[in-house]
Protein backbone atom coordinates (compact mmCIF):
# COMPACT_ATOMS: atom_id res chain seq x y z
CA UNK A 1 0.00 0.00 0.00
CA UNK A 2 1.71 3.17 -0.58
CA UNK A 3 2.14 6.18 1.97
CA UNK A 4 -0.44 8.31 -0.15
CA UNK A 5 -3.13 5.78 0.62
CA UNK A 6 -1.97 4.75 4.41
CA UNK A 7 -4.53 5.40 6.80
CA UNK A 8 -3.47 8.19 9.55
CA UNK A 9 -2.60 7.47 12.93
CA UNK A 10 -5.40 7.92 14.73
CA UNK A 11 -5.03 10.67 17.30
CA UNK A 12 -7.30 13.07 19.85
CA UNK A 13 -8.02 14.76 16.73
CA UNK A 14 -8.61 12.94 13.79
CA UNK A 15 -12.09 14.00 13.22
CA UNK A 16 -11.72 17.22 13.54
CA UNK A 17 -8.39 17.02 11.04
CA UNK A 18 -11.33 15.48 8.52
CA UNK A 19 -13.44 19.07 8.83
CA UNK A 20 -10.88 21.11 9.53
CA UNK A 21 -8.12 19.87 7.38
CA UNK A 22 -3.95 19.38 8.27
CA UNK A 23 -3.26 23.06 7.80
CA UNK A 24 -6.50 23.90 9.72
CA UNK A 25 -5.29 21.78 12.86
CA UNK A 26 -2.32 23.15 13.05
CA UNK A 27 -3.22 26.91 12.93
CA UNK A 28 -5.62 25.41 16.26
CA UNK A 29 -2.20 23.94 17.50
CA UNK A 30 -0.11 27.09 17.26
CA UNK A 31 -3.15 29.19 18.46
CA UNK A 32 -3.63 31.11 21.80
CA UNK A 33 -7.26 31.77 23.66
CA UNK A 34 -7.98 33.85 26.10
CA UNK A 35 -11.19 32.93 28.15
CA UNK A 36 -12.13 35.49 30.90
CA UNK A 37 -14.82 33.49 32.81
CA UNK A 38 -15.17 29.97 33.52
CA UNK A 39 -18.87 30.01 34.54
CA UNK A 40 -21.97 28.29 32.29
CA UNK A 41 -20.62 29.96 29.20
CA UNK A 42 -17.02 29.64 29.63
CA UNK A 43 -16.44 26.38 30.83
CA UNK A 44 -17.77 25.04 27.83
CA UNK A 45 -16.76 27.22 25.32
CA UNK A 46 -13.44 26.37 26.89
CA UNK A 47 -13.78 22.69 26.65
CA UNK A 48 -15.16 22.39 23.32
CA UNK A 49 -11.68 24.62 22.01
CA UNK A 50 -9.72 21.90 23.77
CA UNK A 51 -11.16 19.43 21.94
CA UNK A 52 -10.54 20.64 18.94
CA UNK A 53 -6.92 21.20 19.59
CA UNK A 54 -6.48 25.06 20.32
CA UNK A 55 -2.52 24.73 21.37
CA UNK A 56 -2.77 26.96 24.07
CA UNK A 57 -5.28 28.21 26.70
CA UNK A 58 -5.31 31.29 29.32
CA UNK A 59 -8.19 31.05 31.86
CA UNK A 60 -9.38 33.67 34.04
CA UNK A 61 -11.95 33.19 36.89
CA UNK A 62 -11.21 34.28 40.59
CA UNK A 63 -14.12 32.16 41.76
CA UNK A 64 -14.98 28.47 43.48
CA UNK A 65 -16.87 25.93 42.34
CA UNK A 66 -20.57 26.64 44.53
CA UNK A 67 -23.69 23.85 44.40
CA UNK A 68 -25.61 26.47 42.34
CA UNK A 69 -22.83 25.88 39.81
CA UNK A 70 -24.11 22.38 39.09
CA UNK A 71 -26.79 23.03 36.73
CA UNK A 72 -24.41 24.71 33.76
CA UNK A 73 -20.97 24.60 34.31
CA UNK A 74 -19.14 22.24 32.48
CA UNK A 75 -16.18 21.87 35.96
CA UNK A 76 -19.18 21.19 38.53
CA UNK A 77 -20.34 18.41 40.24
CA UNK A 78 -20.44 17.57 43.84
CA UNK A 79 -16.64 16.62 43.90
CA UNK A 80 -15.31 19.80 42.83
CA UNK A 81 -17.47 21.89 45.07
CA UNK A 82 -15.16 24.74 46.87
CA UNK A 83 -12.41 24.54 44.22
CA UNK A 84 -11.32 27.28 41.63
CA UNK A 85 -13.10 26.71 38.83
CA UNK A 86 -9.83 27.77 37.06
CA UNK A 87 -7.99 24.60 38.19
CA UNK A 88 -10.75 22.12 37.60
CA UNK A 89 -10.83 23.45 34.00
CA UNK A 90 -7.38 23.37 34.04
CA UNK A 91 -7.30 19.38 35.14
CA UNK A 92 -10.53 18.58 32.50
CA UNK A 93 -8.11 20.49 29.38
CA UNK A 94 -5.28 18.10 30.27
CA UNK A 95 -7.44 15.22 30.43
CA UNK A 96 -8.58 16.02 27.02
CA UNK A 97 -5.47 16.96 25.67
CA UNK A 98 -2.01 16.43 27.94
CA UNK A 99 -0.02 18.55 24.90
CA UNK A 100 -1.76 21.93 25.61
CA UNK A 101 -0.43 24.47 27.68
CA UNK A 102 -2.95 25.90 30.04
CA UNK A 103 -2.15 29.18 32.14
CA UNK A 104 -4.71 29.68 35.18
CA UNK A 105 -5.28 33.26 36.58
CA UNK A 106 -7.69 33.78 39.75
CA UNK A 107 -8.07 37.23 38.93
CA UNK A 108 -11.34 39.55 39.29
CA UNK A 109 -10.63 42.16 36.35
CA UNK A 110 -11.46 45.24 36.51
CA UNK A 111 -10.77 48.74 34.03
CA UNK A 112 -8.01 49.42 37.09
CA UNK A 113 -6.39 46.12 36.71
CA UNK A 114 -6.52 45.11 33.19
CA UNK A 115 -3.78 46.85 31.45
CA UNK A 116 -1.39 44.87 34.19
CA UNK A 117 -2.81 41.78 33.93
CA UNK A 118 -1.73 41.87 30.25
CA UNK A 119 1.55 42.89 30.88
CA UNK A 120 1.92 39.68 32.65
CA UNK A 121 0.60 37.23 29.49
CA UNK A 122 3.72 36.72 27.62
CA UNK A 123 3.31 35.57 23.86
CA UNK A 124 0.72 36.64 20.99
CA UNK A 125 -3.15 36.25 22.01
CA UNK A 126 -4.79 35.00 19.01
CA UNK A 127 -8.29 35.21 20.52
CA UNK A 128 -9.99 36.43 23.18
CA UNK A 129 -13.35 35.44 24.84
CA UNK A 130 -15.49 37.73 26.92
CA UNK A 131 -17.82 35.61 29.74
CA UNK A 132 -17.10 37.27 32.50
CA UNK A 133 -20.73 38.98 33.79
CA UNK A 134 -19.45 42.66 35.05
CA UNK A 135 -20.23 45.09 32.39
CA UNK A 136 -17.57 47.54 33.56
CA UNK A 137 -15.23 44.63 32.72
CA UNK A 138 -16.55 43.76 29.46
CA UNK A 139 -16.63 47.28 28.52
CA UNK A 140 -12.75 47.59 29.37
CA UNK A 141 -11.65 43.88 27.57
CA UNK A 142 -13.32 45.23 24.62
CA UNK A 143 -11.50 48.35 24.32
CA UNK A 144 -8.25 46.91 25.00
CA UNK A 145 -8.96 44.19 22.22
CA UNK A 146 -10.03 47.14 20.20
CA UNK A 147 -6.90 49.22 20.82
CA UNK A 148 -4.54 45.90 19.93
CA UNK A 149 -6.63 44.69 16.93
CA UNK A 150 -6.91 41.12 18.91
CA UNK A 151 -10.49 39.24 17.90
CA UNK A 152 -13.13 39.32 20.35
CA UNK A 153 -15.89 37.92 20.96
CA UNK A 154 -18.17 38.74 23.84
CA UNK A 155 -21.09 37.53 25.22
CA UNK A 156 -24.46 38.72 26.09
CA UNK A 157 -27.11 37.81 29.01
CA UNK A 158 -27.52 33.60 28.84
CA UNK A 159 -29.69 34.28 32.31
CA UNK A 160 -33.86 34.12 32.47
CA UNK A 161 -33.84 32.45 29.24
CA UNK A 162 -34.98 29.03 27.86
CA UNK A 163 -34.89 29.56 23.95
CA UNK A 164 -31.44 28.52 23.12
CA UNK A 165 -32.42 28.67 19.29
CA UNK A 166 -32.99 31.93 19.57
CA UNK A 167 -28.40 33.07 20.29
CA UNK A 168 -27.56 34.46 17.58
CA UNK A 169 -23.65 36.06 16.58
CA UNK A 170 -23.52 39.51 15.13
CA UNK A 171 -22.05 42.91 15.64
CA UNK A 172 -23.32 44.43 18.66
CA UNK A 173 -24.72 47.71 16.55
CA UNK A 174 -27.73 45.24 14.67
CA UNK A 175 -28.78 43.64 17.94
CA UNK A 176 -32.14 43.90 19.23
CA UNK A 177 -33.93 42.93 22.29
CA UNK A 178 -31.39 42.12 24.82
CA UNK A 179 -30.83 44.70 27.80
CA UNK A 180 -27.35 44.11 28.16
CA UNK A 181 -26.42 44.97 24.62
CA UNK A 182 -28.45 48.32 25.10
CA UNK A 183 -26.26 49.13 27.61
CA UNK A 184 -22.83 47.93 26.14
CA UNK A 185 -23.70 49.67 23.13
CA UNK A 186 -24.36 52.86 24.75
CA UNK A 187 -21.04 52.46 26.51
CA UNK A 188 -19.04 51.71 23.93
CA UNK A 189 -19.80 54.42 21.63
CA UNK A 190 -18.87 56.77 24.93
CA UNK A 191 -15.25 54.86 24.55
CA UNK A 192 -15.16 55.37 20.94
CA UNK A 193 -15.31 51.64 20.64
CA UNK A 194 -17.30 51.48 17.08
CA UNK A 195 -18.44 47.77 17.17
CA UNK A 196 -18.31 44.35 19.01
CA UNK A 197 -18.67 40.88 17.89
CA UNK A 198 -21.12 39.22 20.43
CA UNK A 199 -22.77 36.56 21.30
CA UNK A 200 -26.82 37.58 22.14
CA UNK A 201 -30.51 36.45 22.17
CA UNK A 202 -33.56 37.50 20.78
CA UNK A 203 -35.35 36.07 23.50
CA UNK A 204 -37.74 38.19 25.85
CA UNK A 205 -35.84 37.65 29.39
CA UNK A 206 -38.46 35.74 31.78
CA UNK A 207 -39.09 36.59 35.12
CA UNK A 208 -37.72 34.69 37.88
CA UNK A 209 -40.36 32.75 39.59
CA UNK A 210 -38.81 32.38 43.05
CA UNK A 211 -36.12 34.38 45.57
CA UNK A 212 -33.38 32.47 46.75
CA UNK A 213 -30.97 32.51 49.38
CA UNK A 214 -28.53 33.80 46.34
CA UNK A 215 -30.43 37.08 46.69
CA UNK A 216 -28.30 40.59 47.49
CA UNK A 217 -28.64 44.12 48.04
CA UNK A 218 -26.68 44.91 45.10
CA UNK A 219 -28.51 42.77 42.23
CA UNK A 220 -30.92 39.77 41.58
CA UNK A 221 -29.76 36.60 40.92
CA UNK A 222 -30.59 35.31 37.02
CA UNK A 223 -32.17 32.29 37.06
CA UNK A 224 -30.71 29.35 34.66
CA UNK A 225 -31.32 26.40 33.00
CA UNK A 226 -28.84 23.60 31.68
CA UNK A 227 -29.61 23.74 27.86
CA UNK A 228 -29.03 27.28 27.51
CA UNK A 229 -25.04 28.79 28.76
CA UNK A 230 -23.53 25.68 27.33
CA UNK A 231 -25.35 26.44 23.99
CA UNK A 232 -24.27 29.97 23.87
CA UNK A 233 -20.61 28.58 24.86
CA UNK A 234 -20.43 26.14 22.16
CA UNK A 235 -21.71 28.52 19.75
CA UNK A 236 -18.81 31.09 20.64
CA UNK A 237 -16.36 28.11 20.29
CA UNK A 238 -17.33 27.35 16.88
CA UNK A 239 -16.94 30.83 15.96
CA UNK A 240 -13.45 31.45 17.44
CA UNK A 241 -12.52 27.72 15.69
CA UNK A 242 -13.76 28.70 12.05
CA UNK A 243 -11.70 31.91 12.52
CA UNK A 244 -8.72 30.65 13.63
CA UNK A 245 -8.29 27.04 11.58
CA UNK A 246 -9.34 29.34 8.47
CA UNK A 247 -12.37 27.69 7.79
Amino acid sequence: MSSQNSPLMPHEFSRTELITGSQGLQRLTDSAVLIFGVGGVGSHCIEALARSGVGRLIIVDPDLVSITNINRQSIAFHSTIGRHKTHVMKERILDINPGAAVETWETFILPDNLDGFFAQIHGDINYIVDAVDTVSAKLAIAAYAYSRQIPLISSMGTGNKLHPELFEISDITKTSVCPLCKVMRRELKRLGVPGLKVLYSREQPIKPSLVTGEETSKRSVPASISFVPPVAGLLIAGEVIRNLAGI
